[in-house]
């Protein structure tokens, strides 16, 4: 066990019932979420090492994360206005096989399918693996790690952070905190617009099949056979749990979302594209999804005890939206700090490199000179799996880069990077050219088919 050292602490605390905090046990709940805060009586703050405001993907990774490198002695108190629980995402992601995370696995694959009009290719991806993880078990593994770390949770949304380099003053629904370090989580926009924004945007369908139907040994990574749309990337996405359950998806890369017809439209096509009978099919659950994908750069640190996690720090990967991998290597990061008595602050989720060749592909891809599809075909076809996948990872050396990018196009990503290095000029030269601001809408969401129906024609 860890015995956590206190990274800059703000003074000892006293027992909660002195510092104001009325603790009740919830009723009808399960045992995951035995204790949740009551009301502050006083208006004096409490004090706490950690505060981490939002309490989603990235925040219950941190709490799991703690929880495994024991660390105890730590106060924590965590702040949103939600208490999630059950399932209300999707996580993919690729990996060596992992004991932290395979128990929490809804499926994974060694194989995968990448498609295009012309060809379908199966590519092997040992020594790594395709995985899918729901949000279910993560929540559940963080509630109870919040049991054995004693956390305090504020049900209500933190209203302002006041960061005077010492600490961090956390104010919610008239609950007032002092933490040593905030780790805030909520979304937020890039801290200025990009040269190029776009939007990773989907519909999934899990669908419930009567008979056999799908073949749960690999999964359909992309299958660009999709109408491509005229300024874009357009993809189907097939992650099979059983050969009668899987995830059916449909997902763009544009700059802007469709309409919620325009979804069900694009599935009910797909579906039938991959000759699935809808009378022998019933959908159980629809996900829906919007994730930036922009060279608009995230502040992972915006005041000095005041760290972002996930997207908003700059989790997501710009040019294929995945941000689960990120997101779980730095809240061990953060874990591993707090547990050497050093600040939580991890390492950038990407190389800067890394980020510059995103931009230069986004850039290709937004003017038409490359399209979608003979991009990410080329890649694979002229790289081993693995190296394509650690590479859009962040995890590549130098030489290996070179020679990904070496397999697209030469001429249109030589004309992109031209493009790049002067709109990053003209930016420096006349900040007023850029746009003031750009944000990441809300997914559209729809009321889901019981059961799906054919497409007319």
């Amino acid at each position: 066990m860890t015995r956590c050292r206190r990274p800059g602490g703000v003074g000892t605390a006293g027992p909660r019932e002195a510092a104001g905090i009325e603790w009740t046990k919830a009723v009808g709940r399960p045992p995951a979420s035995v204790w949740q805060r009551g009301r502050v009586h006083t208006a004096a703050p409490v004090d706490v090492d950690l505060a981490l405001v939002g309490g989603g993907g990235a925040a219950s990774l941190v709490l799991a994360a703690l929880d495994r490198h024991r660390v105890r002695g730590l106060r924590v108190a965590v702040v949103d206005p939600v208490h999630r629980r059950g399932q209300d995402r999707t996580w993919a992601f690729w990996g060596r096989p992992d004991d932290d995370l395979d128990p929490l696995l809804a499926a994974s694959w060694s194989q995968v399918e990448v498609a295009t009009p012309a060809r379908r290719r199966v590519l092997d991806l040992t020594p790594l693996r395709y995985a899918m993880l729901r949000s279910g078990p993560v929540y559940d593994r963080a509630a109870a790690a919040e049991q054995r770390l004693d956390v305090i949770r504020v049900v209500a949304p933190a209203e302002a952070l006041d960061d005077d380099g010492e600490s961090v003053t956390v104010h919610a629904a008239g609950s007032t905190f002092r933490a040593s370090w905030v780790l805030d989580s909520r979304p937020r926009p890039p801290r200025r617009p990009g040269r190029t924004n776009w939007l990773q945007h989907f519909r999934g369908w899990w669908v419930a099949a009567d008979r056999p139907v799908f073949d749960p040994r690999r999964a359909v990574l992309m299958d660009f056979r999709t109408p491509q749309p005229a300024r874009g990337v357009s993809f189907g996405y097939v992650l099979p749990v059983s050969d009668r359950y899987a995830l059916v998806e449909y997902t763009e890369f544009t700059p802007g979302l469709l309409t919620d017809s325009g979804y069900d439209t694009a599935l009910v096509a797909y579906r039938d594209l991959l000759g699935l009978d809808p009378a022998r099919l019933t959908v159980r659950e629809v996900e829906n999804g919007v994730i930036p994908m922009t060279d608009g750069p995230f502040e992972p640190r915006p005041s000095p005890r005041v760290v972002r996690l996930g997207t908003a720090g700059g989790a997501t990967r710009p040019s294929t939206g995945f941000t689960f991998s990120a997101m779980h290597r730095q809240a061990d990061q953060v874990a591993r700090a707090l547990a050497a008595g050093r600040p939580p602050v991890p390492a950038p989720a990407y190389p800067r490199r890394h980020l510059w060749m995103d931009a230069v592909a986004l850039r290709a891809l937004d003017r038409g000179g490359v399209g979608g599809p003979d991009f990410f075909d080329r890649l694979f076809d002229r790289n081993p799996p693995e190296r394509v996948l650690r590479f859009l990872d962040g995890a590549t050396t130098p030489a290996e880069e070179v020679a990904v990018m070496s397999s697209t196009r030469l001429l249109p990503m030589v004309a992109a990077t031209a493009g790049d290095a002067a709109a990053r000029l003209r930016d420096r030269l006349v900040p007023s050219r850029r746009r003031a601001t750009w944000t990441v809408p809300p997914p559209v969401t729809g009321a889901p088919p019981i059961r799906a129906s054919r497409s007319d024609g």
